[in-house]
C-alpha cells in the first residue's frame, strides 16, 4: 500500500469516528483513533501489507466472505487499514472503517481484564473458590467416562476432588463445557437441556436467562473434569462475568463501560446496539459457503438477559485495536492505565505448565496448529517455531466464532485486527492468512 492510501484511510478513519461521536456522552467525543505512520517509517513495507487488501478481495470475490475491516499497528502507530467488500451484502451496503461486529469469544479478553481489575482492587484473588461468589457452585460433581469391555462407554458421577477457582474461570481449567464442544453426552444433554446450546437455532447463546438462572442451570450440570485438571474451552468465562458481578455489585455491562471502554475511549463496544447504531451492523452471508449450512448469528438489537463475558459484545476494529494496544504498553493507552503491567505479564504468561493438561491445544482450536499454551484469558505462544504459523514467543491472541481475531506481538511490537462476520469452518484459514501476510511485509 502507497503512503497516500495509508494516509487517506486513516484520514476517513478519523472521518467516520468524528461522524460517529456526534450524538454520544463528551468523553466519546475526544476519540482519536491510533497516531498513523508510513509502513517504512516503523520497519515495515507498505507495497507487501497490500497483499492483504489483495487476498481478502479474492475471497469476497469468490462469495466465500462477505467483507472485513482490517488494522495493523506497529510500535503504536497504524500502518495498513481498510474496509473491504460488504457490510451488509443483502442490503448492498459497503464495509466500513466503523462497521460493528459481534465479536463472540473476543468478548473474553474484555471481560478476564475486568476479573484481574477486581484482583487488583483486592477484592477478588485467583485462588478463592468461585463458591465465594456463586454458592451453587460448592459441592460440584463429575461427570466421569468409563469405557467396558465390550467397547461402549458409560458415565457416572463423582464429587469433585476440589473446588472450582476462579484461576479455573481464566484459564478454562474449571471443568465447565460448551455443549458444541464437548464430547461427554451426559454433559452435552444437560448443557442442551439448561438452553445453553440450540442445536441449529443459535450457537454459543446463552443470554435468554437472568444471570441467577445461567449459575443455576450450569451448576446443576455435572463437570466435564476435576476442576485444575484439563484445559478445555468452555463456558467458564461467562461464570466469571457472574463473579465479576458479585464481586464488584454491578453489572458485566457497566463495569466494562466504566473501567475499560470509556477510559479507552472504545465507543462502540457494548453488549447491545442501540438504534442509532444499527445501519453499521456487519452482516454474514446467508448460506456458509464451505458447509452450505445457513448462517445464524446474534440478534443485538435488545438489551439481553444477562452479559455474556464469553461470547455477547459487539466492537469495531478501531475500538479492538485500541484494547490491544494497551495490553501491548503493559495496561496504558493515551495515559489512561487501566490495569498494571504486572497484571498483563501475569495474563500473558503460561498458566497450565505441567499440571493441567491440554491434550488439545489452545492454538489447535484457534488457528488448527499446536504451539500454544493458555494464559489467564488468552492464548501464549510458547516458541519462535513449532506452530504453523509466523510470529514470536510470547505473543498472545483470541478470536471469535463469527469470524473476528486479534493479536498482539511485544516482541515485533505488532497488533493486528481482522474483523468479519462470517461463522465458518474455514475461518481460521482467514486468521492464519490474515497474521501471515502481516509478518511478511517486516523488513527491518
Amino acid at each position: 500500500m502507497s503512503r497516500w492510501k495509508i494516509k487517506a484511510a486513516t484520514a476517513a478513519l478519523a472521518a467516520l469516528l468524528v461522524a460517529a461521536t456526534v450524538s454520544l456522552p463528551v468523553y466519546a467525543r475526544e476519540l482519536q483513533p491510533l497516531a498513523a505512520a508510513a509502513p517504512e517509517q516503523v520497519g515495515m513495507s507498505g507495497e507487501r501489507l497490500a497483499r492483504i487488501t489483495t487476498m481478502l478481495k479474492k475471497e469476497i470475490a469468490e462469495g466465500k466472505l462477505p467483507g472485513a475491516v482490517v488494522l495493523v499497528a506497529r510500535k503504536g502507530k497504524i500502518v495498513y487499514s481498510d474496509a473491504i467488500g460488504s457490510q451488509d451484502k443483502g442490503a448492498n451496503t459497503p464495509m466500513r472503517l466503523d462497521s460493528i461486529f459481534r465479536i463472540y469469544s473476543m468478548t473474553k479478553p474484555l471481560a478476564s481484564v475486568a476479573a484481574m481489575m477486581l484482583v487488583e482492587d483486592g477484592v477478588i484473588q485467583l485462588t478463592d473458590p468461585v463458591s465465594k461468589f456463586l454458592p451453587a457452585f460448592k459441592d460440584m460433581q463429575v461427570s466421569v467416562a468409563t469405557t467396558g469391555a465390550d467397547g461402549k462407554t458409560t458415565y457416572a458421577n463423582v464429587p469433585a476432588a476440589k473446588p472450582i477457582i476462579v484461576q479455573d474461570l481464566l484459564r478454562h481449567s474449571a471443568g465447565l463445557a460448551y455443549a458444541e464442544i464437548t464430547k461427554n453426552e451426559p454433559v452435552k444433554a444437560a448443557y442442551v437441556e439448561a438452553k445453553f446450546s440450540q442445536p441449529g437455532v443459535h450457537e454459543y447463546d446463552s443470554r435468554g436467562m437472568t444471570p441467577a438462572e445461567q449459575v443455576a442451570r450450569i451448576a446443576k450440570a455435572p463437570l466435564i473434569h476435576q476442576p485444575g485438571t484439563m484445559w478445555e474451552y468452555s463456558m467458564a468465562v461467562d461464570i466469571l462475568g457472574r463473579v465479576v458481578e458479585a464481586a464488584s455489585g454491578k453489572r458485566l455491562a457497566v463495569v466494562l463501560d466504566e473501567r475499560l471502554f470509556k477510559p479507552l475511549k472504545m465507543v462502540d463496544s457494548s453488549f447491545w446496539l442501540a438504534p442509532e447504531k444499527m445501519s453499521r451492523l456487519a452482516q454474514p452471508l446467508p448460506v456458509d459457503l464451505a458447509s452450505g449450512q445457513k448462517i445464524s448469528v446474534l440478534d443485538v438489537s435488545a438489551e439481553p438477559m444477562n452479559d455474556s463475558g464469553g461470547a455477547g459484545a459487539l466492537s469495531t476494529a478501531n475500538d479492538y485495536l485500541r484494547f490491544a494496544q494497551m495490553l501491548l504498553n503493559g495496561g496504558e493507552l493515551d495515559g489512561a492505565r487501566v490495569v498494571s503491567r504486572s497484571t498483563v505479564k501475569l495474563m500473558t504468561s503460561d498458566h497450565l505448565g505441567t499440571r493441567i493438561a491440554a491434550p488439545f491445544q489452545p492454538g489447535e482450536l484457534l488457528l488448527g496448529t499446536p504451539g500454544y499454551t493458555f494464559g489467564l484469558g488468552l492464548a501464549v505462544r510458547q516458541g519462535d517455531g513449532v506452530a504453523g504459523v509466523a510470529g514470536s514467543a510470547g505473543e498472545f491472541m483470541w478470536a471469535g466464532y463469527a469470524g473476528t481475531y486479534f493479536w498482539v506481538d511485544p516482541k515485533e511490537e505488532i497488533v493486528g485486527v481482522y474483523m468479519s462476520q462470517a461463522p465458518s469452518p474455514i475461518r481460521a484459514y482467514y486468521r492464519k492468512m490474515f497474521k501471515g501476510l502481516v509478518y511478511q511485509a517486516l523488513v527491518d
